[in-house]
């Protein structure tokens, strides 16, 4: 297992070199494992579609501290979504974790997930992802080195060319940025979706 000094130094780096070594990675929550096949990149304040873009609240405040650590966020009153931490501490970038292949525990997933859906939808998007490892906001800030959730990066990253990338999903602000990474062909990554437009106010 690597030690928090290791793991921060992987993750220390710009978002958008980290964000494709992540793609392959192993994130583990108890007997759960999800091998990371998406995810976006996020630029703190030089990024009008992250949450970190007009400062720090205390919602966000874990973006703000140092590379290696889980920012979990509860969106639409009903999902949760993770990322993890990278760049130095007070940059607030971090990589969201869009969609990965359950590789061990799948019987416990499918008890938080769903008995009969297929192999591939188990953490297809974000918050299947996050229901299929058990993450909700009280592991908002835990150490992806520690002994009870763990990030393992694969020691080769997956071959540039098997990586393809794209425009982030449903954002209305800088949403046509490529700064999606996938595994290009993987069956576990999910449907890209614009951002739905804004419907106008009739003028009555």
């Amino acid at each position: 297992m690597p030690g928090s000094a290791d793991l921060a130094a992987l993750l220390s780096g710009p978002v958008l070199e980290v964000a494709p070594r992540l793609l392959g990675a192993e994130l583990r929550h108890g007997d759960v494992r999800v091998r990371l096949t998406e995810v976006e990149a996020y630029d703190g304040a030089e990024d009008p579609g992250s949450h970190a873009y007009r400062g720090q609240t205390p919602r966000n405040a874990t973006m703000f501290g140092p590379p290696g650590h889980l920012y979990v966020y509860f969106i639409y009153g009903m999902h949760h979504c993770c990322n993890v931490v990278c760049g130095p501490a007070g940059s607030a970038s971090a990589v969201l974790l869009r969609a990965g292949e359950v590789v061990a525990g799948e019987e416990q997933v499918r008890r938080r997930r769903s008995a009969t859906a297929p192999h591939r939808d188990l953490a297809r998007g974000p918050a299947r992802l996050c229901s299929a490892l058990g993450v909700d906001r009280s592991m908002d800030g835990a150490d992806l080195s520690g002994p009870e959730q763990q990030l393992t990066v694969a020691p080769e990253p997956v071959p540039a060319e098997q990586v393809a990338r794209g425009p982030r999903v449903g954002l209305r602000e800088a949403g046509d940025r490529p700064w999606r990474f996938w595994v290009a062909g993987d069956r576990t990554v999910s449907p890209y979706r614009p951002a739905a437009p804004r419907r106008r106010r009739e003028r009555t």
